[in-house]
């Protein structure tokens, strides 16, 4: 599951890079998110998991502009200034604000020392990835500082999710999620309509983008955050950007610098220490139990 998301999640800003050619911003973000929660919901549906948000709906709003809405615009109007696998890079930092929010929001989640030294090492690796990839323009500083910002909202929405969203389903969650977003980015996609119809790669690349890496994707990141608590999810972090170096470089000819190959080691073994220095003994023992590897059937 953390493997096929990752993947996925990777290549979305490939889809992200190739969809700017012809729809807007919040175009891009509305047919995603309105696509994703035409699968989501539906599995919801059938599996009778809507009814886990009774209750919630205030919650499931504010995480859902926070984790989803914010971020998605974020990471496409800052795709306009930088490459589609620096943008991955940067989101990589997830786990890194993951452990920073721990320190006051979860307690059971503070990191040990190795955790505090792997968010040292993980802003390295963010300061030199801005100060030698990202530096040449105010355009491109300003399009990293947004994929940052959605990297944080990222972090934020999952830790909310843990703590105000318990007992809602993942699939109903994401779905609901997903729509909320849909709605909130629709006048902004009715206020930018194309004037020409997109080309057949946008279509393609906003239905792999909207089914794929919104709706699965989703679904199986808000089960593991369900199972395994947001720290151990986050490792998806970790596997992703290597996928949107490797679609970058491959299928859109983005060039592989040494600042973003050095940026993504440190980031990475930063993101590394900070969770496996604050997972509980238990499970940096023995990995997820029995019972978390195995989700319920309905929220798969």
């Amino acid at each position: 599951m953390m493997g096929a998301a990752a993947a996925l999640w990777g290549a979305s800003y490939l889809f992200i890079k190739v969809a700017l050619d012809d729809v807007s911003e919040g175009g891009i973000v509305c047919i995603r998110t309105a696509l994703g929660a035409a699968v989501l919901l539906a599995l919801a549906q059938r599996s009778g998991a809507l009814d886990s948000l009774r209750g919630h709906g205030r919650w499931i709003f504010v995480i859902a502009i926070v984790q989803v809405a914010a971020p998605f615009l974020l990471i496409t109007f800052g795709e306009n200034h930088i490459d589609s696998q620096l943008a991955g890079i940067l989101v990589s930092s997830a786990p890194i604000f993951t452990a920073l929010l721990a320190l006051r929001f979860d307690r059971a989640g503070r990191m040990t020392g190795w955790g505090a030294v792997g968010i040292a090492v993980g802003m390295l690796g963010v300061v030199l990835l801005f100060g030698l990839d990202l530096s040449g323009d105010v355009d491109t500083l300003a399009g990293g500082l947004m994929v940052l910002l959605a990297s944080f909202g990222y972090a934020v929405g999952a830790m909310l999710l843990k703590r105000r969203a318990r007992g809602v389903e993942p699939v109903a969650a994401a779905g609901a999620n997903m729509a909320i977003t849909a709605l909130v980015t629709l006048p902004l996609f009715l206020a930018t309509l194309p004037d020409h119809a997109p080309a057949l790669k946008t279509v393609g690349s906003l239905l792999v983008l909207g089914v794929g890496g919104t709706g699965f994707a989703f679904l199986w990141f808000y089960t593991l955050i369900r199972d395994l608590g947001p720290a151990r999810a986050s490792v998806i972090a970790y596997i992703a950007p290597g996928f949107s170096v490797l679609y970058g470089a491959t299928l859109l000819d983005e060039p592989v610098t040494v600042g973003a190959i050095a940026g993504l080691a440190l980031i990475l073994a930063g993101s590394c220490l900070a969770v496996q220095g604050r997972l509980p003994a238990r499970l940096s023992r023995s990995g997820p139990s029995r019972s978390s590897a195995h989700a319920p059937a309905r929220a798969r």
